[in-house]
């Protein structure tokens, strides 16, 4: 794609930024570069021209374009924070994406599987590895095991090391978004699992097989889309729900079992607690669902 004078260097060294500098993950860094891309494109005016009368032109191209909520959400911060940094290091004169505002967006509530269907899912899993007693199967059921005790997301779930269990604390230790570690208890059902699934590893490792903790086929790490292939499979294909759903749930029934927000907040590795606020929404919807269809004076 051929971009206006300047771009190209200066999006190069903004990726560099977020990389050494920020520590983010390559999927964002993509994301962002991905992002500045299409909106150089779209003013097709060098770095130090852009104005907010152009970036507020590009917002209107993503409305036409019907763009998701989350998407432009996702782009505005990208571009507000692109064009602070570029001001901050003399790059461009002035910010002019520094009153630049993304569209309200309506919060849409997570899906969340119930209780019963946890169960029923992760004890179907459990039987399928006994019936069928192969360590793919084994591995399948310590994979849901842990997603769900402990909140993981896929990509923590597939870096998962074999020296981050801890089974005196009975906890795992995850590197984070954003580089943070932090440890999370796991249950004791997923303990088991795990050691099922540990006692069965050395059928799939191999000499040049990493020390995390799941193993694809071949005996590489474990692909992240393997394991949202595993869940989609347990959950059902008319579920649709893939591993970030077994977080929601893990975190709403935490909630709805008296946990308070600081501690599911340090469990899912949230930077605010504004985040994890929603479960209590989820909640409180499902209460009152509940209600409406229980009180005869509802």
């Amino acid at each position: 794609m051929d971009l206006a004078p300047g771009w190209d260097a200066l999006i190069d060294e903004y990726r560099s930024h977020l990389t050494a500098e920020r520590g983010l993950s390559v999927h964002t860094v993509r994301a962002y570069t991905s992002d500045l891309t299409e909106l150089a494109a779209q003013v097709a005016v060098p770095p130090s021209a852009v104005t907010l009368a152009g970036l507020r032109g590009w917002l209107a191209a993503m409305a036409d374009a019907e763009a998701a909520p989350a998407t432009v959400q996702r782009r505005v911060a990208c571009v507000r924070g692109f064009f602070a940094w570029a001001a901050r290091e003399g790059y461009v004169a002035a910010d002019p994406a520094a009153r630049l505002k993304a569209p309200k967006r309506g919060r849409r509530l997570p899906k969340v599987l119930s209780a019963d269907t946890m169960a029923e899912v992760l004890d179907g899993a459990e039987v399928r590895a006994a019936e069928e007693g192969s360590a793919i199967t084994v591995r399948d059921a310590a994979l849901l095991e842990i997603l769900y005790s402990s909140g993981l997301r896929v990509s923590e779930l597939v870096g998962l090391r074999l020296r981050d269990v801890d089974r005196e604390r009975r906890a795992v230790t995850v590197l984070g978004k954003g580089g943070k570690e932090r440890t999370v208890p796991l249950g004791t059902p997923a303990l088991a699992a795990l050691d099922a699934w540990l006692a069965r590893r050395p059928e799939l490792a191999g000499p040049a097989s990493p020390d995390t903790v799941f193993l694809g086929e071949r005996g590489g790490a474990l692909d992240p889309r393997v394991a949202r292939r595993v869940v989609h499979a347990a959950t059902g294909p008319g579920e649709g729900v893939g591993p970030h759903a077994l977080r929601h749930a893990m975190a709403t029934h935490l909630v709805e079992g008296g946990a308070d927000l600081r501690s599911v907040q340090e469990m899912l590795g949230h930077a605010s607690v504004a985040t994890t606020q929603i479960y209590t929404h989820v909640t409180s919807e499902r209460l009152n669902q509940a209600y409406r269809q229980a009180h005869p004076r509802a």
